[in-house]
């Protein structure tokens, strides 16, 4: 089944549907997002194939995710689902840092010396990392704030000195 339309401009991924579960039309969800109520009922996600809705979801002991998608009927359909992206609307959260925020962003620490722009977050089970297209690495945990397109950081010293030596 082929999209209509494409997936909307501004939406991010916020998962992806791993593979069926049951013969039911279930399917294992990956989310790589820590906002849950992505997949709360009535929760509509999109994908190239089409918009998915949720119609019940269940996290598992193991941290992942069994979802039945209204769209999805049975084991048939499921298979054909696998390794599917979705995608969703941004949340507004005025407390939050987003990675799609953070990128672009003019990076200074709190003297306001320039290290560069962040090219990418790398993802980390201690805390998520900023690259910088300087080659740098910052720990989002020293990041102080964000505003109009420049994140502050508060770096232990020598942070910077690794990379220009």
């Amino acid at each position: 089944m082929a999209r209509s339309t494409p997936i909307p401009d501004g939406f991010l991924e916020v998962g992806h549907v791993r593979r069926a579960h049951g013969l039911r039309g279930d399917v294992f969800v990956q989310l790589v997002t820590d906002r849950s109520e992505r997949l709360d009922v009535g929760s509509t996600l999109a994908t190239a194939k089409g918009d998915l809705v949720v119609g019940a979801s269940k996290l598992l002991p193991n941290r992942r995710w069994v979802v039945k998608f209204d769209q999805i009927s049975d084991r048939t359909a499921a298979e054909t689902w696998s390794n599917v992206a979705l995608h969703a609307a941004p949340i507004s959260d005025a407390d939050a840092l987003w990675f799609h925020d953070l990128i672009g962003s003019k990076v200074v620490e709190v003297d306001g010396t320039e290290h560069g722009t962040c090219s990418n977050v790398l993802t980390n089970p201690a805390s998520d990392i900023l690259e910088l297209d300087t080659g740098h690495l910052v720990p989002s945990t020293f990041i102080v704030s964000r505003i109009d397109g420049v994140v502050t950081v508060d770096t232990p010293d020598g942070l910077f000195d690794l990379l220009d030596k």
